[in-house]
């Protein structure tokens, strides 16, 4: 068999489904094959940390609207459920890839990358690190669904309902330091195209980026402000998010938690990244 014909077999392969009503209709699944590598989600933090369990409800929701395989949770800290044991219990074949490590995390984070770089290395299985999640416009769809959730955007901009509570302008809260802010402010520009509403971004780590937002959006005319947190919901950051809210008058929305879109989005960075590894 030509080496063209192997990749085409190991790649996986799109599925076409039935069309489903709300505003997830048109997400993209994959069929993988038998002998797919693992896909593994790499969450930050302990297993038992507050805000861990949406992680295995993220893997679930990958197994059953996208990739028809088992998906797995490999925490970075800690030695319950960590990624090095999950690592360490699959099984090899010959020189096949075992496994895809995908990092649960909107947007690069130099600490939880090179956590995910340290267990791929030592891993006793051929594994390779998919990219994060973010930035992509699903992520921003994510934030946009939130917000609305909380009954602070409208779940539809296209429908001119009225809402007294939803917010004039938006503070993306992401946890980092400069460099993730300006990383988030593409999720912040798409965020503000799908609100036609001004969004900044800022530093969940530094308050006084907090307050430089909420003055911008005052100044920008925003007369009322919502925070949206640039989080899944296991980064130990979420703890910053009502006080960093309290500190400039704003109300705020949950973060993203298991959302349909992150489940897809995990899905398109394994395939990203197994594409990568048989090109290789």
């Amino acid at each position: 068999m030509s080496p063209e014909s192997q990749a085409s077999e190991a790649l996986p392969s799109r599925r076409r489904r039935t069309p489903r009503g709300g505003r997830h209709r048109g997400d993209e699944s994959f069929l993988l094959p038998p002998g797919s590598p693992t896909l593994i989600l790499a969450v930050p933090g302990p297993a038992h940390r507050a805000g861990t369990e949406l992680a295995a409800e993220l893997a679930r929701l990958v197994e059953l609207e996208h990739t028809g395989q088992p998906a797995y949770v490999g925490h970075l800290e800690g030695d319950d459920a960590s990624l090095r044991a999950v690592l360490g219990g699959l099984r090899q074949q010959d020189d096949e890839l075992a496994a895809v490590v995908v990092p649960l995390s909107t947007g690069p984070d130099p600490a939880l990358d090179a956590a995910v770089r340290a267990a791929v290395a030592g891993s006793p299985v051929r594994t390779v690190a998919a990219e994060p999640l973010g930035p992509h416009p699903l992520i921003a769809e994510a934030l946009h669904d939130r917000l609305a959730d909380a009954g602070l955007a409208r779940a539809d901009r296209i429908r001119l309902m009225t809402m007294v509570t939803a917010a004039s302008g938006v503070i993306v809260a992401t946890p980092g330091d400069a460099t993730a802010v300006r990383q988030a402010e593409v999720t912040g520009v798409l965020l503000a195209s799908r609100l036609a509403a001004p969004v900044f971004t800022a530093s969940l780590n530094d308050e006084a980026s907090v307050k430089a937002a909420a003055e911008q959006l005052r100044a920008a005319g925003a007369t009322s402000i919502a925070v949206a947190p640039h989080l899944i919901g296991p980064e130990p950051e979420g703890a910053l998010v009502p006080n960093a809210a309290a500190t400039v008058g704003a109300a705020y929305s949950a973060p993203l938690g298991p959302h349909p879109a992150l489940a897809r989005l995990a899905s398109l960075r394994y395939v990203e990244a197994l594409s990568t590894a048989l090109a290789d």
